[in-house]
């Protein structure tokens, strides 16, 4: 008999070793409930078990909808911060912890792309009151041709206007705005032409009325 048959005939089965899905998912289940427990309890030690147990899957869900990784990062923070404060609210009989996190982080990451969203509008805002400072001395048709420029970014959707102030205000390429939001360099390029093409349009359809 050779060293391998010996070995292999001394094999301990892995489904012996490693306990049934079934099991694991229980010893999970109650794990899950204790950490819950001690949250509720407002028990530190717990609480910091928590944030290692679930702190990726709440990072990656932020990443994945942000597409930026430092806003994912705080809106983490925003979750388990959120969490703490708020324990005594969480209810295990409406579900377990993990969708309960879960649910904060979805509101989290709403707050996020609203804030975007309102960031964008600030620019666009700042720009317009720029171009009015800009027509100071300027004549009658480079004050009109810009006064129309800002109404038309105002009525573009967010994202598009928001890539087309951060690349003519804050002189970005597509390449840094792609960085900077996170978005597919493709998808950049695609949002700023639709941005264009739309903005001609809307221009030169308003052109005869104002002649």
């Amino acid at each position: 008999m050779t060293a391998v048959d010996v070995t292999v005939r001394h094999r301990v089965p892995e489904a012996l070793v490693r306990p049934p899905a079934q099991e694991r998912s229980e010893d999970e289940d109650r794990a899950a409930a204790e950490l819950a427990d001690g949250l509720l309890r407002g028990d530190a030690e717990s609480f910091a078990r928590i944030f290692h147990r679930w702190g990726t899957l709440v990072h990656t869900l932020a990443a994945r909808s942000l597409g930026d990784s430092r806003e994912a990062e705080d809106v983490t923070q925003q979750v388990f911060l959120a969490a703490w404060r708020g324990r005594a609210g969480y209810r295990p009989e409406r579900g377990p912890l993990p969708g309960w996190l879960v649910g904060i982080t979805r509101r989290k990451i709403a707050d996020a792309l609203a804030a975007r969203t309102r960031r964008g509008e600030l620019a666009a805002a700042s720009a317009a009151r720029e171009q009015v400072r800009g027509t100071r001395g300027a004549g009658p048709e480079t004050v009109l041709d810009r006064v129309l420029v800002v109404q038309e970014l105002g009525k573009l959707p967010a994202v598009q206007r928001h890539i087309l102030c951060m690349a003519f205000f804050d002189d970005l390429t597509q390449v840094q705005i792609a960085e900077r939001t996170g978005l597919p360099l493709g998808t950049v390029k695609s949002h700023a032409r639709r941005a264009l093409v739309r903005m001609r349009r809307s221009l030169t359809a308003a052109a005869p009325e104002l002649r």
